[in-house]
Parts: structure tokens; sequence; C-alpha cells
């Protein structure tokens, strides 16, 4: 199974052993806590925390000028009783555990605002500055300047939030000083059950064994996911269409087919076994005709001439047997 588990590689370190002492006998493990179980207390954790808590929606409904479109969380107590709470706010979507089929949880995500790009997929590889916080608000992670990252090195409750949202509508823009800004991202915040995120083998750190998370986000960009680089997009290698990356695996070799070179495990490198095409249309062409076998992954226009770039791949099929020859062992 997946996942690295933070953001920055400085933190992706080795999991924290829960051991227990006995009196005499030396050290036994803590055996985990049953999964359905802990995913009903882990939604009354957040159920609770989105009742109690609101965010700064007024400075997205009227942003002054120098706003961030950070998303921040305080207590609805004082002069601040009277807000929005953030459960007449969210959204939500049921989640299947990644380790239990017949357990469910219910992921809460807060839209503030919608970027005007295209949406990020679970495999896709995107930028984005981000802040991961405890249900008590104390901070365990973030960083302000815009972080890549693969979606399918994060936990799942992560990844299942953020593929709700949109890229900004535009490539990155330089400012004189070197740095860069995006116009028109999405900023988000998820709200994460244990289940989906540490559950009983947290990280070292602050992070504690079953602890609900809270990310909020602001995301920039995604580019298309190619995990092993064998050349056929990891979207692609979704065969079930469950949208999990890691339960494809047409060789059963352990290794799922996002991060296999060679799928059907024939010898030949799936590389081999495709043909990428690169198509470039000016203005007033006509659409190239694909072959039956050949599907549109990218496409590109230069906004200064017009011109349309068109990228393809190819699944040849020699046997013409409906396997295509990258999943065939016997082609």
């Amino acid at each position: 199974m997946k996942k690295a588990y933070f953001l920055v590689s400085t933190l992706i370190l080795t999991f924290l052993a829960v051991v227990s002492c006995k009196k005499d006998d030396g050290v036994e493990s803590i055996p985990p806590r049953d999964r359905g179980e802990e995913a009903i207390a882990a939604t009354t954790q957040i159920e609770g925390f989105l009742a109690t808590h609101f965010y700064n929606y007024e400075e997205f409904e009227n942003p002054p000028a120098d706003f961030d479109y950070i998303i921040r969380f305080d207590s609805l107590i004082g002069a601040n009783a009277n807000k929005i709470p953030l459960i007449d706010q969210v959204q939500s979507k049921i989640v299947k555990d990644r380790i239990n089929d017949d357990v469910t949880y219910t992921l809460y995500y807060l839209e503030a605002k919608q970027g005007g790009g295209r949406r990020i997929q679970f495999p896709d590889v995107g930028t984005m500055s981000f802040e991961g916080r405890l249900l008590d608000n104390s901070l365990f992670d973030g960083s302000i300047n815009p972080v890549r990252f693969d979606l399918t090195q994060i936990i799942d409750g992560l990844q299942d939030g953020l593929i709700e949202f949109n890229t900004a509508a535009g490539d990155a823009i330089e400012n004189p000083d070197g740095t860069v800004y995006f116009e028109d991202f999405s900023s988000g915040a998820v709200f994460i059950p244990s289940g989906l995120a540490y559950f009983s083998n947290p990280p070292p750190g602050d992070i504690g064994v079953y602890a609900q998370l809270a990310f909020t986000f602001r995301l920039y960009k995604a580019e298309i996911g190619d995990q092993d680089g064998d050349g056929v997009p990891s979207i692609m290698e979704d065969l079930n269409g469950n949208g999990r990356e890691e339960d494809d695996d047409t060789d059963d070799d352990f290794s799922p087919n996002y991060a296999d070179v060679d799928d059907d495990n024939d010898g030949r490198l799936t590389k081999d076994e495709i043909e990428l095409n690169t198509y470039t249309i000016n203005s007033g062409d006509a659409e190239p005709v694909l072959g039956p076998n050949e599907v549109e992954i990218s496409r590109e226009e230069d906004e200064t001439t017009g011109v349309i770039t068109i990228n393809t791949i190819n699944f040849p099929d020699e046997d013409n047997d409906g396997i295509p020859d990258y999943l065939d062992e016997d082609n």
C-alpha cells in the first residue's frame, strides 16, 4: 500500500512504532483499533470541530486588496459566537477505506474558492501551498511557498479531497524579484479521519495515533502523472476505474501498473509496446483523425499564434485479441 506521508521531503521519516512494556516480558506491540469503530469515532470528532468553528468566509466574500486567500479557522465563542459554523458550509462525500472495503468515511471538504483551471486528478503531480493542523488548530506542517508534490505519495484523505478542486486558470507569472504567483487558483480545506491519514502509525512529531487532521491549501497547478515513466499516463493505468492507483496490477507482481515499467511482465518494457504521437494544428486546420486504438492525452494552444499541439498515445494490438500489447503477456 502507499503512501509517503508528508509533502516536504524533510518530514518523510520512519514511522513511529507504538509499543507497550509488559512488566517482565520485554516489549509487546499494541494491536491497532478496529477500523470501523475508529471511523465512527473520527466522524464524531470532526463533526464536533465543524460545529464549533468557522473560517474567514467574510474575507473571501469581500476580499481586501492584499488578501492572501488563506483559510483560517477560529472558535465560535465571544465576538464570533454568531458566525456561520463550518458544518453549514462544508460539502461531503463517502470514501472507502483502503484497508477494509467494508469501512467507509464521510469526508468533509470546504470549497472557499474554486479555481479557474482544470480539475486535478488523483495520480497527478500538483503544486500548492498548504497548512496541516490538528483539531486543536495547532500547526504540524505547512509551506507558504508553492510545493510540488505527487498525489500518489500523500495521505489518502488529502488526495481524496484535492480531486474536488481546480488548478489556477493559467501558468505561473514571474515577479521582478524572481518569485512567482498564480491567478484564479483554488482555496480549500479537507477534514481527514485518521483511517484516511496515519491511523495507528503517525510519523515522529506532533501527530498522535488516531489523530484527525485538517489541511487547508491553495492549489495552483497540476501535471499529468506518469510515475513509472513508461509513457502511459497513470490515470490510464486505473483499469478498474475506481479512482485508486494502487490496486491495478495486471501481472500480479505486487507492483501496481502505475509503478511498473513492464505491466504484463512479458520481458518487453511498456514504453516499447506503445506509440506516442504529436500533432501540430495551425489556425483553420482540421483536427487529426485518430486511429482506433489512439487516445488524446493532452493539448496546448499557443495564445499568440493559435497553434494547437496535441499529444496522443496509441495502443497497438498485434494479435487483435482486444488486449493492447502492453497488457498482453502473449504478445
